[in-house]
């Protein structure tokens, strides 16, 4: 495998925005899970689904679109959607979640819409769905890069204001911290990561990724900074053990990812409680 990764440039560059990936999309992850926006992710996932079929369509019917990486489409899409979620959670300021049911609609509406014109399925679209190990350019990964960039240095600078507005969003508020505009900046960042992220691991399940490694640390960490490391941890573990298990065996990242995360949880769940069990036989 070490071989081919040097041989290949298609592998050197899946590898690399796996890596990018795994630490980014779990450490957003667990700001997400702690505020309980998970399925915020799952709602611009659908909304760059529909980024990215009408940029495949474009591209049939547009000269001009024929030579734009989807990609961009995409992401205008997901940090547009972001953006809607925030104007309607201000607007249903009494129902705020009904925000996220909305946006997953619409994306998921517009993307229909917009692989019907495009004459159903194609092998770029599938892999932008369930990923791909051979499709991630030199190009993708400079837009993962720059991605990653933006991300850990908005989590260095805001890491306290985004912990506090986490835990206790009203005390945030009273304190004078500018929490809208910082969540607004949050939910944009967001955007980027599942927009960056669908080349490997596909828009359906990018919000897996962001997700399951972050509830297997949450099982471990006996600290939130501990459970953001842990959550990097389980997400580079599922990331290279997906993408090695796709080359072998020729199956789309996403799904192999994504599964290897699921039985991380899943030994992480059985370990805990036969720890607990194993110390109250020892009480006892």
């Amino acid at each position: 495998m070490i071989e081919a990764i040097f041989s290949y440039q298609f592998l050197q560059n899946a590898f690399a925005a796996g890596l990018i990936i795994g630490i980014i999309a779990p450490l957003l992850g667990v700001f997400i899970v702690v505020r309980r926006l998970s399925l915020i992710a799952d709602a611009l996932s659908h909304v760059t689904l529909a980024g990215i079929a009408g940029s495949l369509y474009l591209s049939q019917s547009v000269a001009a679109f024929a030579m734009l990486n989807p990609l961009f489409l995409g992401i205008a899409a997901s940090v547009a959607g972001s953006v809607l979620i925030e104007r309607l959670r201000s607007l249903y300021k009494h129902y705020e979640e009904l925000a996220i049911p909305i946006i997953l609609s619409a994306g998921i509406g517009f993307g229909a819409i917009f692989i019907s014109l495009a004459e159903g399925f194609s092998s770029d679209l599938f892999g932008y769905l369930f990923g791909s190990v051979s499709a991630v350019s030199r190009e993708d990964l400079g837009i993962v890069i720059g991605i990653a960039i933006i991300v850990l240095v908005f989590i260095r600078v805001f890491f306290k204001e985004l912990f506090v507005l986490s835990f206790d969003d009203e005390y945030a508020k009273a304190s004078g911290l500018p929490a809208k505009w910082i969540h607004f900046m949050f939910m944009i960042i967001t955007a980027l990561v599942i927009a960056g992220s669908m080349r490997i691991v596909g828009i359906l399940l990018v919000s897996s990724l962001m997700t399951i490694p972050v509830a297997t640390a949450m099982r471990l960490g006996k600290s939130f900074k501990g459970t953001i490391i842990l959550s990097i941890v389980f997400g580079e573990v599922s990331v290279l053990t997906g993408l090695i298990s796709a080359f072998y065996f020729n199956l789309a990242p996403g799904g192999t990812i994504v599964v290897t995360s699921i039985l991380l949880l899943l030994l992480v769940i059985g370990f805990k409680k036969i720890t607990v069990s194993m110390q109250k036989g020892a009480i006892a």
